[in-house]
């Protein structure tokens, strides 16, 4: 009968991957049958069934959803297989225990059935109660050793000798027997009790160690986590102490700005003023000889002629006064002196801040002994500000029509009058920038008028200086006729303009928007910045052309070869050494080339020139107003033909090229 149920279970356990569910891999639990067949889970089948209804299995597809009943037959023999792998389990689990058990019970080895009280280490057996009463009656057992129950007695017996082993060889590092001591001549040897008592001895050493290093590595664990509070107080600490340090500074930079606007609105008062009395002025010139022309008027009607010839009429005073326009801007000595500064101070943080953070202070410091260095005792040097390459310096208000000049030695004055005799030379580190601070704008100190000849009130400089980074004065203002004869016309490239870019008026405008226009991709269009290129180029010869600025904000104006980047980031106008431009970015004008930048003063000018000499590799760029001023030069080598390059970015700005008649 045993047999049977043996087999029955047998035969029901190697069924257990019939009775699973393909979807879940588990016993099937309510399971159903489909048209095609197969068997599955109720819950598991109507899972997968959502918008269409197919076999999970063999992907048979069902126009409808099929009605599911249970498979009665099915659940019978999986509710039977659970409760035989059940019970297997169980008696599986029961066997097991009984033979740990039994293996660690030890029986006696003359009965086999009781349990051992002790073990005899002469005889090599262990006995019980009953069987080891000859050993505790007979005196001839006395010699014999007993101890407790022992389990390992066959791996106390020596393999060769089958005696049992009593000794330990220390050379050898194992137990050996008394007929072994004759291949062990020569090697110490103690006995078993002894060697275990010496490795526990050395166990209880290590135990005592590993104990002493633990307690040391939780000392050193709980210093740790004390140093990490200490360090997130400190870190706490540093930040707030950061904090403070940044908003002085912050605090201090802000009362700077609140100064410079001011000083700037305080400047637009004055020229307002100004404008406002010689408006006055000139209105009140306007009454006196509208006065004086109706005099005329009546005397001219007088229809007696004695009476006519008897009157006289003398004109006004005003008459012989010629009207004009004053030259007033924003670029007072200090509005100049401040924007100065603040681009100077923008320029010094860049450079100490591309710097490592430990470098950062001793570069402070060199700068500091430097300029105090600088200072001679008793000599008294007069504080001017610190100008940014590219930026005028403007007439000292002690001399007006000098350049201030700081008070120095003989021998730095030696110095400079011998480097003014050599001038400087174009090399690779300026190239691109030739009279960098060219900007008549910047020169007329804020107030200054014009005479009505033409000339200024204020004092012209007499001398002036050779080096190319010296300003220049109202004198350097071209004729604008002279730049004419050099006057060339020009338009504007439709296969190199960005898609955002819109060509009207003949291709000599050019308009930015937000919407891209329908122009097909071809290599020459620019990809990433919104810019275009005139259709002609230059090698050779001189060439000037002028162009109309709808406004002074995120436009440039330059020159690039045609082999310029069209499609990568470095593609913008003066970020690449393929080009060149001046930038107006909001209301900062900077002259670029090679991704370095030169902040000049914004003259806000609607017209720019270019005047382009290809023999003398240089390109100026004016205000074009009664005169050309220019206010920026390049200077390059040419290694391919340039061609005039324009770079718009707010939507609705536009720039257009101007129709000139040499």
């Amino acid at each position: 009968m045993a047999e049977s149920m043996d087999e029955t279970s047998f035969s029901l356990m190697s069924l257990e991957e019939e009775l699973t569910c393909s979807i879940c891999l588990s016993t099937f639990d309510s399971p159903v049958t489909i048209p095609c067949g197969h068997n599955f889970c109720q819950d598991c089948l109507l899972a997968t069934w959502k918008d269409t209804y197919s076999c999970p299995q063999c992907r048979t597809h069902f126009a409808t959803k099929p009605e599911l009943k249970k498979n009665t037959v099915l659940s019978t023999v999986v509710e039977t297989f659970r409760v035989r792998s059940g019970k297997n389990e169980a008696g599986l689990s029961g066997e097991e225990g009984a033979k740990a058990e039994k293996e660690d019970v030890i029986r006696c080895d003359t009965c086999m059935e009781a349990k051992a009280s002790q073990t005899c280490l002469t005889c090599m057996a262990s006995f019980c109660d009953e069987h080891l009463r000859p050993h505790r009656e007979n005196p001839i057992f006395r010699v014999h050793q007993l101890s407790a129950p022992v389990g390992d007695l066959m791996e106390r017996i020596c393999p060769d000798h089958h005696k049992l082993m009593e000794l330990y060889c220390t050379q050898h590092d194992r137990l050996i027997c008394s007929l072994c001591l004759p291949v062990h001549n020569g090697c110490a040897y103690i006995s078993a009790e002894e060697r275990r008592n010496l490795k526990e001895f050395d166990l209880r050493s290590k135990l005592n160690l590993m104990d002493g290093k633990i307690t040391k590595n939780k000392t050193v664990i709980f210093q740790m986590r004390d140093m990490q509070n200490s360090l997130k107080d400190s870190a706490t600490n540093r930040k707030k102490a950061l904090a403070v340090e940044y908003q002085q500074i912050r605090d201090i930079l802000a009362r700077e700005e609140r100064d410079a606007m001011n000083a700037v609105e305080r400047e637009v008062e004055t020229g307002q003023t100004k404008l406002k009395v010689l408006m006055k002025k000139f209105s009140d010139n306007i009454d006196s000889m509208s006065k004086a022309k109706e005099d005329i008027h009546r005397l001219l009607g007088q229809s007696q002629t004695m009476a006519f010839l008897k009157t006289s009429l003398d004109l006004p005073q005003v008459v012989t006064f010629d009207p004009y326009t004053p030259r007033i801007n924003l670029d007072s000595k200090k509005v100049i002196a401040t924007h100065a500064f603040a681009a100077a101070l923008k320029e010094h943080l860049s450079e100490i801040f591309k710097q490592p953070v430990e470098a950062r202070l001793p570069i402070m410091k060199t700068d500091e002994r430097a300029e105090s260095a600088s200072l001679s005792p008793g000599i008294h040097q007069e504080s001017e500000p610190k100008w940014p390459l590219g930026h005028p310096k403007l007439p000292s208000p002690h001399s007006p029509g000098q350049a201030s000049q700081p008070k120095v030695g003989p021998k730095k004055k030696k110095k400079e009058e011998k480097e003014k005799k050599q001038p400087k030379k174009p090399t690779e580190g300026n190239m691109g920038n030739k009279n960098q601070n060219r900007s008549v704008d910047n020169l007329l100190v804020f107030g200054t008028f014009d005479k009505p000849g033409g000339h200024p009130l204020a004092a012209e400089p007499k001398d002036k200086p050779e080096t190319l980074d010296s300003p220049l004065d109202i004198t350097s203002a071209e004729k604008r006729s002279e730049l004419l004869k050099y006057a060339t016309v020009l338009t504007l490239d439709s296969k190199t303009a960005h898609k955002r870019i819109t060509l009207t008026e003949g291709f000599t405008k050019a308009s930015v928007s937000d919407e891209h226009a329908n122009y097909p991709d071809c290599p020459e269009r620019f990809a990433v910045c919104s810019q275009v290129l005139a259709s002609k180029g230059f090698s050779r010869g001189r060439h000037y052309w002028e162009v109309r600025l709808s406004s002074n904000n995120f436009i440039g104006i330059g020159l690039a070869y045609g082999s310029i980047d069209r499609k990568g980031p470095t593609s913008r106008l003066g970020r690449n050494t393929q080009s060149w431009c001046v930038e107006w970015f909001n209301v900062k004008l900077s002259a670029w080339y090679n991704s370095s930048e030169t902040v000049l003063v914004n003259s806000n000018p609607k017209r720019v020139g270019v005047l382009l000499d290809c023999e003398e590799g240089t390109a100026t760029f004016y205000n074009v107003a009664d005169r050309a001023y220019p206010f920026h030069s390049f200077v390059f080598p040419f290694a391919e033909a340039v061609y005039p390059a324009f770079w718009i970015f707010s939507s609705g700005s536009s720039i257009s090229l101007c129709k000139l008649q040499g």
